[in-house]
């Protein structure tokens, strides 16, 4: 790899629960999970430490199963602030190995160490790094070392905790290809449950698999996909990722001006799909949603609203176009409407880690999420169109990309 990039992924293990175990040394060795209400018994689990998983304790477990699995589990509360400054501890630690550091979330980023000028190989660094995140801040991580940022990633989670795993891009072939397809970065269930469909089950199966297969099946998401399956991203390590807010809009002229209800209503479905699309796509969300009018004597109207929450689907970015016009048309006609998504953050730089108190309602609807996908792929994309008011919960995260800029140290 010496010819190459040299990569690392540093992905801290059972960050929350090892932070709280660094800070009460005596829970060293116990089982210990973050959930919502202890005191209650009551919540699902966000993290545990690897003592409760060994108990067959899991993410997203009831907090009262876990109990049942594990009756000496030490539950605790999340302390966010706790782990910020741990997070900002532990990339200061990486900045000080080199300037390309980009985190992604509040406990992983990537390291490009390729232009390393120290006496230390990558893999000697690699050991220092884990030992280093050791002994100052007590806290235990594995790193994934490769020629690019997806096998670093796939490598870092192939053994944990402490673990630091090389993966050369002539070795996909035996250690990466026949892992199953679910365990490849960027495939979801939903999508996980497409490809086996057409009996790709394993990140092999995906690899050899016609491009175009794919693509049909997937969209351009497809094709990034088979393409990192063979091995390969080109994406740079960039610090400066965190900062990089683009938008993405869409907008159309009406074949005629028009004041009909309906045929805004359509328009602005149509257009909140295609902004949907493409912002998954790019694998991003937003936190901004802008609508325009142009009416007919070209007098143009931009309103937009900032949101709490990060949003994704297209029924969400509906429900805020719609809401935006009611309240800001003047009911004259329309010759042109608008819909744009700003302040957009990649789903790799923000947390993994959904915030405790939405969770369990994310949970909860997650069988309504489902069934909604199941009635569009089978009547269509409108089948809801009329259901505007039926709004969905966002994902909300506990580490918000504000945050993320603030462990990039200032020049």
């Amino acid at each position: 790899m010496s010819r190459g990039r040299i990569i690392f992924h540093v992905d801290m293990n059972s960050f929350y629960a090892s932070v709280e175990t660094a800070y009460r040394p005596d829970l060293k060795g116990k089982p210990v999970a973050i959930a919502g209400d202890p005191e209650k018994r009551k919540g699902i689990i966000v993290t545990c430490n690897y003592e409760a998983r060994a108990k067959g304790v899991k993410t997203t477990m009831p907090l009262w199963q876990a109990y049942e699995l594990c009756p000496e589990l030490i539950a605790l509360r999340p302390n966010f602030d706790r782990y910020r400054e741990a997070s900002q501890n532990m990339f200061a630690i990486l900045f000080e190995v080199t300037p390309y550091v980009q985190p992604i979330s509040i406990d992983e980023g990537y390291m490009d160490v390729t232009d390393y000028d120290g006496v230390l190989t990558p893999v000697e660094l690699a050991h220092w790094i884990r030992q280093r995140l050791l002994d100052d801040l007590d806290l235990p991580c594995s790193i994934g070392v490769a020629p690019n940022k997806f096998l670093a990633k796939m490598a870092s989670d192939m053994k944990k905790p402490l673990g630091i795993t090389i993966l050369r891009k002539r070795e996909i072939q035996q250690k990466l290809w026949p892992l199953p397809i679910g365990e490849m970065y960027g495939v979801g269930r939903k999508t996980e449950e497409k490809l086996k469909q057409i009996n790709i089950d394993t990140i092999g199966d995906l690899a050899k698999k016609n491009v175009l297969t794919i693509k049909n099946l997937l969209g351009v998401n497809g094709e990034r996909l088979h393409v990192r399956a063979n091995g390969n991203d080109n994406s740079e390590v960039d610090p400066d990722a965190i900062n990089d807010f683009k938008s993405i809009g869409n907008s159309q002229t009406f074949p005629y001006d028009t004041a009909d209800s309906n045929e805004i209503q359509k328009m602005l479905n149509r257009l909140s799909q295609s902004v949907t699309e493409r912002m998954k796509a790019k694998q991003v969300v937003t936190e901004n949603i802008q609508l325009m009018i142009r009416y007919h004597d070209r007098k143009t109207i931009t309103r937009s609203r900032h949101l709490s929450e990060y949003v994704e689907s297209k029924e969400q970015i509906l429900q805020i176009a719609l809401d935006l016009f009611h309240s800001h048309w003047n009911e004259e006609a329309i010759r042109l409407l608008g819909v744009t998504a700003q302040q957009l953050s990649h789903k790799e730089e923000i947390s993994k880690q959904l915030d405790l108190f939405n969770y369990e309602q994310e949970a909860e609807k997650e069988p309504l999420y489902d069934a909604i996908e199941e009635m569009e792929e089978k009547f269509g994309k409108d089948v809801f169109v009329k259901l505007h008011d039926q709004k969905q919960p966002a994902v909300k995260t506990s580490f918000q990309k504000d945050f993320l800029s603030q462990n990039k140290p200032k020049k």
